[in-house]
């Protein structure tokens, strides 16, 4: 059965919290809301995590596309608007640098522990990139790593690869860490067609 993608929402927050709780909430119970709080706000739990992370997504502040095998999630991409993930890392650094925000940031990916290697991340950029497309458009940020020829724990890979963001048509602008780029595309909005009027 081929992958399909539906976004983060109401309907289908069951499928991507069992993918969360099947993995102990992701890196120390993350739920994966560290991108959306403010730099240094203070640390929570898990439950907190949780409950803060389904407040966001019933109140349309959270953004992933997710990825489906039949009817279980096994990954996905989270990207929103520049003010609904404003903490990236190596911030100080990127803000010395900045000249204007992107109208979006993807900021990291999961795959299932069982589905690494089968090209899940690659399609869940693909899958985000059209729903930016969907919702407008406009200019796209990420901030990947590059460790080309080392091996390295997939939790330092959570924003993804240089290299999976050149094949999708991402453009270097500058380095903000040691591994860390800033890398930039545009994305055209969805033109209408016939049957969505």
């Amino acid at each position: 059965m081929p992958l399909t993608s539906k976004p983060l929402a109401q309907d289908t927050w069951p499928a991507f919290a069992h993918l969360v709780e099947k993995h102990n909430g992701i890196f120390g119970g993350c739920w994966c809301i560290a991108f959306h709080l403010e730099p240094g706000e203070k640390r929570h739990g898990y439950s907190a995590y949780k409950a803060m992370k389904k407040a966001r997504v019933w109140e349309g502040r959270a953004h992933a596309a997710l990825v489906f095998d039949g009817p279980k999630a096994v990954g996905w991409c989270q990207f929103g608007p520049t003010a609904e993930l404003p903490n990236i890392r190596s911030k100080k650094a990127y803000e010395e640098g900045l000249e204007q925000p992107p109208d979006w940031r993807i900021t990291c990916f999961f795959s299932d522990r069982e589905r690494r290697g089968e090209g899940i991340a690659g399609f869940a950029l693909r899958e985000s990139l059209r729903e930016i497309s969907r919702l407008g458009g406009g200019t796209v940020e990420a901030y990947p790593e590059d460790y080309t020829g080392q091996k390295v724990s997939s939790s330092f890979l959570c924003s993804g690869t240089l290299g999976l963001f050149e094949k999708a048509g991402f453009k270097k602008s500058r380095k903000i860490a040691m591994h860390r780029w800033v890398v930039a595309r545009h994305v055209a909005p969805k033109r209408p067609s016939r049957t969505d009027s």
